[in-house]
C-alpha cells in the first residue's frame, strides 16, 4: 500500500505508529532513476538501487508498518549512513523502533536510547547485507528488492540488491526522547518509524 500522505500519527492494526523525520539526516545518495546522475554511491564501488524500482518520495507500508521513504532524484541525499547522529524521536509510547536499511556486509552495531529523564539505554541494531541475493541474517523481513542493480556506466539485470525491514526493541516505552546511531558507515538508514503494539 502507498500512499501520498504524511500524518505523524498512524493507527494500524499494529497499533500507534508515528514515521520519524529524518530529512535532516540524509546524507548519502544510494538511488538513482533511469537517467542516471552518476552520484550514487551505496558503496565505494558506486553501486545504486533503481529509483523506479522504490516507492520514493511516499508513504509505504509494510507489514503493516507505514515508512515515509524518501524521495530519489539522483542528486540529493536519500538515505544515512550511520555516523553517531542523534536523531530526535516524536514524543510517543514505543515498544519498537521499525526501520528500512542495509548494510555493506552484514553488520551489527549498538544504538543509544536517550530518555526524557537523562537516562540512556543501549540496544542493538543489526543489518544484512544489500549483496544480491544475499538472505536476511538477523531474521529481517525482506523490505525491497530490485530487479537490477546500478553500476557507475551500467546497469546489471542479473543483480537483485536488498533493502531490509528490521526493529529494535524499547524495553522502556515512556519517554523516549531521541536515538543515537552508531558510529558504522557501512550501515544505511532509509527510514525508521516508532510502533506502540496493539493491546
Amino acid at each position: 500500500m502507498v500512499n501520498h500522505v504524511s500524518p505523524t500519527l498512524i493507527r494500524s492494526t499494529v497499533g500507534a505508529a508515528h514515521p520519524v523525520a529524518i530529512e535532516d539526516f540524509l546524507d548519502s545518495v544510494g538511488v538513482e532513476p533511469n537517467s542516471r546522475s552518476g552520484l550514487g554511491a551505496f558503496n565505494i564501488w558506486g553501486n545504486a538501487f533503481p529509483a523506479e524500482e522504490l516507492p520514493c518520495g511516499t508513504l509505504t507500508e509494510l507489514d503493516r508498518v507505514p515508512f515515509r521513504f524518501p524521495s530519489a532524484d539522483g542528486v540529493r541525499p536519500d538515505h544515512l549512513r550511520c555516523r553517531g547522529q542523534r536523531i530526535p524521536l516524536p514524543a510517543a509510547r514505543a515498544d519498537w523502533i521499525h526501520v528500512l536499511g542495509a548494510a555493506e556486509r552484514r553488520t551489527e552495531d549498538a544504538v543509544l536510547l536517550e530518555y526524557a529523564d537523562g537516562s540512556v539505554r543501549r540496544q542493538w541494531l543489526r543489518l544484512s547485507d544489500f549483496w544480491p541475493q544475499t538472505g536476511p541474517r538477523f531474521g529481517e523481513r525482506l523490505a525491497f528488492r530490485t530487479g537490477s542493480m546500478l553500476y557507475p556506466r551500467h546497469e546489471q539485470l542479473t543483480m537483485s540488491p536488498s533493502i531490509w525491514h528490521q526493529r529494535v526493541p524499547v524495553a522502556v516505552p515512556d519517554g523516549l526522547r531521541a536515538l543515537v546511531l552508531p558510529r558504522n558507515p557501512a550501515m544505511h538508514l532509509f527510514a525508521l518509524t516508532l510502533v506502540e503494539e496493539a493491546a
